[in-house]
Formats: structure tokens, sequence, C-alpha cells
């Protein structure tokens, strides 16, 4: 049996990693508060009312997850400059003609599971690159659409200067639904991911999974 030589590459820096666990912290946060705001339950209790001010603390973790979250997501911009090539924006973005047959391949060999050779990317491969992107910009849409909604109860400096987004979008019940709407995109998502990850971690056996821990990947040696 011939053996494979393999080599660690440095793929993923301390800032991205930290960026990822930290923005599925929030998001988390983010879902499970938002649901409870939309859906609150009735909860009864002998107390009295003054101190029970549980949907009070509920909507203060969701707004503070959100600073957490949009602040984040700025700084996950400023290091598609700043980082390496594996986190650059070019890597989300098709600018080839390869990159588009590398979009078509990924999906009918990972979504459609047709049978081929596994295609072998370092970094992010250009399907997963397209869809971190569109989820950018739902990042982006979720900041501004959330801020929007906190600048009517709140008289603070930051949020305010969202107050134009409700007006713009149609009014308060419409911007609530698309928020309401794009939380429900990330818990798709979010299982979509994690199968993917599972996924190339088993096919490929490259350390996909320890990758977001440690930030090494393992490929062949060029003979």
């Amino acid at each position: 049996m011939e053996k494979t030589e393999i080599k660690r590459v440095y793929v993923w820096e301390i800032p991205v990693r930290f960026y990822h666990w930290l923005n599925f912290l929030a998001v988390l946060t983010l879902a499970v508060t938002g649901y409870l705001i939309g859906n609150p339950p009735a909860i009864q209790s002998g107390t009295e009312a003054s101190f029970g001010y549980w949907f009070g603390t509920l909507r203060f973790i969701h707004f503070v997850a959100a600073f957490v979250f949009f602040f984040n997501f700025i700084f996950r911009i400023y290091w598609g400059f700043a980082g390496n090539k594996y986190a650059n924006w070019r890597s989300f973005i098709p600018h080839s003609k390869k990159n588009l047959k590398e979009i078509v391949d990924v999906f009918k060999l990972v979504m459609l599971q047709k049978k081929g050779k596994p295609l072998i990317s370092i970094g992010h491969n250009s399907l997963a690159g397209v869809t971190y992107l569109l989820t950018f910009l739902i990042f982006l849409f979720q900041s501004i659409t959330g801020f929007g909604m906190y600048a009517a109860t709140s008289n603070a400096f930051f949020p305010r200067l969202f107050a134009w987004i409700v007006p713009l979008l149609g009014g308060g019940f419409a911007v609530r639904s698309w928020h309401h709407i794009m939380m429900w995109f990330f818990i798709i998502f979010a299982m979509i991911h994690v199968y993917l990850v599972f996924y190339h971690d088993y096919v490929e056996g490259r350390g996909i999974l320890s990758s977001m821990a440690g930030g090494w990947k393992f490929i062949e040696k060029d003979k």
C-alpha cells in the first residue's frame, strides 16, 4: 500500500476562529430570545408584578447579543482585508470560470450526492464561499432591521442612526415580519452547515472539524 505524506497548513487565524465561535453564541442567543419575544409564553406568578421583570430581562439579553453580533460582524469585514488569503473577501466572490465550475461541481457532489472524485479545497470551496457571502448580507439585513426596531424605544445615539429603516421598509409590522423570517434562515443554515462540516470531515479526512479550534488543516505533500 502506498503511503501518503501529509503536511499541516495554517488556514484559520485566531481572529477568524474567535469571530466564528462568538458569532455562533450570539446567533444562538438572538434566535432563542427573538423567538420568545415574538411568541412570549404566559408565565403566571404570585409575586408582585414589579418583581416579575423576566420579559424585560429577555429583551435586554437580546439587545446585548445584538450589539455583540453587529460589532463582531464589523470586525469580520475588516479582517476580510487584513487577514490571510483564506479569510480574504476574494475567497467568497466567484471571480473566474474555475470558481463557477467548482460551484456546480460541489453542488452535484455534496447536495445531489452524485458520484465523483472529492473536490479538495484548503480554505472555503467556491460554493461555500458564495453561501457565506449570502449569510453576510443577511447578517447586515438583520442588524439594520433589528436596530431600526430598537430605535423606536430608545433615545440612544447608535440605535437612532437606524430610525429611517422602519419607514423605508413599510412600517413596524413589515420589518418585524422580515426580521423573524430571516431568523429561520439562520436556523436552517445552521443545520445544513453542521451536516456539511461533518460530511467533508468524513469524506476528506483533513481536519475540518478541528481546524476551527486549532486553525490547522492537513493536505497531501506535493510529490
